[in-house]
């Protein structure tokens, strides 16, 4: 049987990917596919909502795992950013559509979106399942965040971006002897290193050149930089840090383009269940 993505280009992806639409509870409300969910026009200035997770992977000295995604990726090409981003699917096995509140899960830990994190570790890092211990795999909180991909295309005319509600799952490697074995899609991932947290605060001055993806730099602002410098109490199962509640947050002023107008809310580009155009 052929793994998820072997057989399809970006723009493959972009229309057989089935995403999960959300409203701003992150209650499913239908399916929408990755092309029409991620097309930023006048019409639809911040694309519709879905749901989304991002990996951060750590190693035995506690450094974190960076990738650059690559210069061929339709989105955010070229951008520095956690381990691991994407979405879970409808349609896949094991199922990835949580369709509970994330605390009613044993642990509060929802298991469809690390299933999805861990379809996507293989096909973007070629990690395999059997290195990845899903009790290890923590989902500490959600945010919901838009950011228009114009710094690669431009303020005037952007085609594309993101929006979504994105859950924040942490790995540790703890052991030296057993660590991921990466072998990286070049469809996916342009480079990857890992960096300690000093080095990390060097790399996003922003007196660099470096791009990086928004989603990113706001999870690392208001939470990544606190959970990672505490990071056995981020992993232990009653971690301070884990949370419920989803925060919002808008993107900064470069992720915007023409049609992102002031009147525009954390709302826009959300659907509701009787407006899902496919259910």
């Amino acid at each position: 049987s052929s793994s998820y993505g072997e057989d399809l280009d970006q723009m493959g992806m972009m229309e057989s990917d089935m995403l999960i639409c959300v409203d701003r509870n992150d209650v499913p409300v239908g399916k929408m596919s990755k092309k029409q969910a991620h097309q930023f026009t006048p019409e639809t200035p911040r694309g519709f909502v879905h749901r989304a997770f991002s990996v951060f992977i750590f190693n035995d000295k506690g450094e974190m795992l960076l990738t650059k995604r690559a210069s061929s990726k339709i989105t955010f090409p070229n951008v520095w950013t956690n381990a691991c981003c994407s979405h879970p699917l409808w349609g896949q096995t094991p199922n990835e559509v949580d369709d509970k509140p994330v605390e009613s899960y044993p642990g509060g830990q929802p298991p469809g979106i690390k299933y999805a994190a861990i379809r996507k570790l293989k096909h973007e890092l070629g990690i395999e399942k059997n290195d990845i211990e899903l009790d290890r795999m923590r989902f500490l909180t959600r945010f919901h965040y838009w950011a228009a991909d114009s710094v690669t295309y431009s303020q005037e005319s952007c085609p594309w971006g993101e929006h979504e509600i994105d859950y924040v799952l942490f790995l540790q490697y703890p052991d030296s002897n057993v660590q991921p074995r990466i072998f990286a899609n070049p469809d996916e991932v342009g480079e990857y290193k890992y960096v300690s947290i000093d080095e990390m605060k060097k790399m996003m001055k922003q007196d660099n050149d470096l791009l990086w993806s928004p989603w990113f730099r706001g999870i690392m602002e208001r939470c990544g930089f606190a959970m990672w410098e505490n990071l056995d109490e981020a992993l232990t199962l009653k971690s301070s840090f884990y949370n419920t509640e989803i925060e919002f947050f808008d993107p900064p002023e470069e992720h915007t383009a023409f049609f992102n107008l002031p009147e525009h809310t954390a709302n826009t580009g959300v659907l509701l269940k009787d407006e899902s155009p496919i259910l």
